[in-house]
Parts: structure tokens; sequence; C-alpha cells
């Protein structure tokens, strides 16, 4: 069979890894991809949302199965553009991808059938919306309605603060019209833990935990960012919030979406937070979380290509999902700068280092080939340093080291990717 992946980010590097693990697979192709990818797969010029020019390809290629990585192309319809041509792709279609792209949507659902979250308002007129937080009590959490790179979600320690991310968002336009509504949720405490799950519409099946760390800066400073470092699993994530999470959320969200006439076939992402009153929703997504996904597929222990073919045909419940008994930590090595102003085309160093060593893994994020030949920095987050590890505090020690294997000018990391584990 021939694959297909779109996207060209960590995510979809880590995914291609695991593609090319099955014997199923005879080639791979990625689309646009980036310079780590095109190590073990064709890189294609196509963009992300060049949903026909994708699809055509995938025609004359015979693609066999087509991996929608990214966020954006799954909201704006990329699978339905796919399955109307008759081709075979995994992914929400628009109308599910929605969970995602909307907030809006998303915490009306949870309200709706039950599912545990914040309380929240939602508002359309930026005065409404201020005049609302002129009572609120603080902190408080202002959303972006629809996609906004992972950094749409403004925690504000007072009234100035609210007000100013509702300006920032809803009249200055930050992330254009995902700002047209915004969500005003009540602030939430306790440890954050992301749940990523396999659905076919009906069945839907948890893979292991991780935990993210989104602020730019070491103890949780610093602006937001896409992640800059996972570890997996977590250990607050016990037995018991995995069964109340079963009986609570993830099926009761499947159940949802099928009783609104949406069968979520796909990635679900689950955003919880552990509050001293128990899991509560803090996001869906409806895709492969990055940089979850550099922790959670190394530690997989399935064929991927048949998990995704299973969920597609509506056979999840035939699928054993097992996963190793170890742990991974993945350290995001970043350009200095990120998520603000930062340069590129800086060459990368150091890389052959993961060669032939099994338990570590270099994904790639901003990356490409200069005009030499050679890899150089193409992002805010350019590499994904994963390692594995009998346990968290072996994977974290690994993960570090690793990361001294690779340099590039104003090469950036944090330095606590994990650090939480020796609280546990």
């Amino acid at each position: 069979m021939k694959v297909l992946i779109v996207g060209s980010g960590g995510r979809e590097h880590a995914i291609a890894w695991k593609i090319a693990k099955s014997l199923r697979v005879e080639k791979i192709y990625c689309a646009p991809g980036n310079a780590g990818i095109a190590q073990i797969a064709e890189c294609v010029p196509i963009g992300a949302m060049e949903f026909e020019k994708l699809a055509d390809f995938a025609k004359e290629q015979e693609i066999g199965l087509t991996v929608i990585g990214m966020d954006e192309p799954l909201v704006g319809g990329i699978v339905d553009v796919f399955e109307q041509r008759g081709l075979r792709v995994f992914g929400p279609r628009k109308d599910t991808a929605v969970i995602e792209g909307s907030k809006v949507f998303s915490k009306n659902l949870m309200k709706k059938y039950g599912i545990p979250t914040g309380a929240y308002e939602t508002f359309s007129d930026a005065g409404a919306a201020v005049k609302y937080l002129e009572t609120s009590k603080y902190p408080i959490v202002v959303k972006a309605d629809g996609l906004a790179l992972g950094k749409g979600a403004l925690i504000c320690n007072n009234f100035e603060e609210a007000r100013d991310a509702v300006r920032t968002l809803m009249l200055d336009k930050q992330f254009g019209a995902s700002g047209d509504q915004v969500v005003i949720e009540e602030f939430l405490t306790g440890r954050e833990v992301s749940v990523l799950c396999f659905c076919d519409g009906t069945t839907i099946k948890t893979m292991t935990s991780a935990q993210d760390h989104k602020r730019a800066k070491d103890g949780d400073e610093g602006l937001n960012t896409g992640g800059m470092g996972t570890f997996s699993p977590t250990p607050f994530y016990t037995k018991e919030v995995d069964e109340f999470c079963k009986k609570y959320v993830y099926q009761p969200t499947m159940d949802a979406m099928k009783k609104e006439g949406r069968d979520f076939k796909g990635i679900l992402f689950v955003g919880l937070i552990l509050t001293p009153d128990g899991p509560r929703v803090l996001e869906y997504n409806a895709r492969f979380g990055d940089p979850e996904t550099q922790v959670v597929l190394p530690r997989m222990k399935n064929d991927i290509v048949e998990v995704f073919e299973a969920c597609i045909d509506g056979k999840l419940d035939t699928i054993d999902l097992q996963f190793e008994d170890n742990a991974a930590v993945c350290v995001i090595l970043a350009s200095g700068g990120y998520p603000e102003k930062y340069e590129k085309g800086f060459g990368i160093t150091g890389l052959d280092a993961f060669d032939g060593k099994e338990d570590y893994f270099c994904f790639h994020a901003g990356s490409k080939f200069g005009a030499d030949g050679k890899i150089v920095t193409n992002g805010g987050r350019v590499l994904g340093v994963t390692a594995l590890g009998k346990d968290l505090k072996e994977a974290r020690a690994n993960a570090y080291a690793a990361a001294e294997w690779v340099d590039f000018d104003n090469k950036y990391m944090r330095h606590d990717i994990g650090k939480a584990i020796d609280e546990a």
C-alpha cells in the first residue's frame, strides 16, 4: 500500500516513522513534509490546504490511505473532498472537526450532554464581553473560538488584562476570524493531562496518557507556545481518573457527536485538567497532538495502519490497543525568540548521532534543506528530541542527554520538561 501524510511538523514526522514500521506499507509520501520526513518519505511540494491538488496526487499515485495530521485542513473539510473523490482517508469530516474548529460548539456540546467542564459564557460582541468581565471573578480565561496555533487561550489575572485579551482577539484580530467569537471561562486549577483517542464513530479507544508543557520558559513562565515538550505516561493520570473519564468524558463525547448526526472517525484529543473536584475537559482537538504524538507513538505496540483502517471501517472494537511498559520524554529544541520573533536558516549539526540508536528519536518540525543540500532551521519549533527509558526519570535523563547531540545557532529549550515527575 502507498500512504500519503498531509502536514509538515514534528507530529507528521512521528506519524511517518510509525507508518514506516508497518509491513503493509510499500511507500510513503508527505505533503509538504520537511527535511526529517524526507529521510523516510518522498516529500511532495503541495500545500496542506490545496485539497484538490492533494486529491489529484492521491488519485494519480493510487494512494491506498491518506492520513491528515494538521488541524487546519481537517477543519476546512479535506476529508470530505477526499471521500467525494472515492479516496480512503483517515480523519474527521468537516462537520465533526468542528469540535476543534469552534470552542463555542464544543463547550455547548459539553453543556448539553453533561460532560464535565468549566463554567463559561460565549460572546460575539466585544462590548458585551467586556461588560461581563466587569463583574467576573479572577483569574479568568479568554479563548478565541477558532484555530489559533495553540495560542488562543489567554489567562487573565484582572479586569484590565481580560479587557485587553478581548481587544486582542475580537478587535485587533490577532488570529483573524478565529476571534469573531470568544469563550470566557472560569479558571481551573490542577494538573493538565492530554489523552489521545482512536474513534470509529461508535467505539472510542484511548492511547496512553501524556503531559504537555505549553509555556515558553522554565517554571511555566513566558508566553503560550505550541508546546515545548511532553512526557508519557503521566503519573497523575491514575486508574481512577481513567475509569472516571471513560464513563463520563470519552464515550459520552462519542455518543453526543453521534446524537448530533456527526459520527466522529479519526483522532479525538481530549485536554483534561485534574481539579480538586475531579477531571474537567479543557478542550477537544480533532487530530494527533504536537508534541504529544512524539511520546505516545514510540510507546505504541500496534501496527498503526491497521488501527487507522479499523477506524475508517467502523471496526475499532476488534483492535486490542497496546503500549509498552516504559516511558518517553520529548524536549523541543526551538529557535531563540520563539514564539515571537526569531531567525531561520541556521545549519543544524549532529543529526547523525541518532543513527542506529533504537530508543532515541529526532523528530523534525521546522527544518528544510538549504541551498547547499544541508539541513537548516525553518521554524520556531525546530526539532523534538524524544528518548525512551524504563521509567520517566530515565527517559528524561536520556532525552536531555540526546538534546545536546544536536546544535544550531540560537538553539533554545526548556530545562524542566517532566520535572513534575520528581514531584509525583
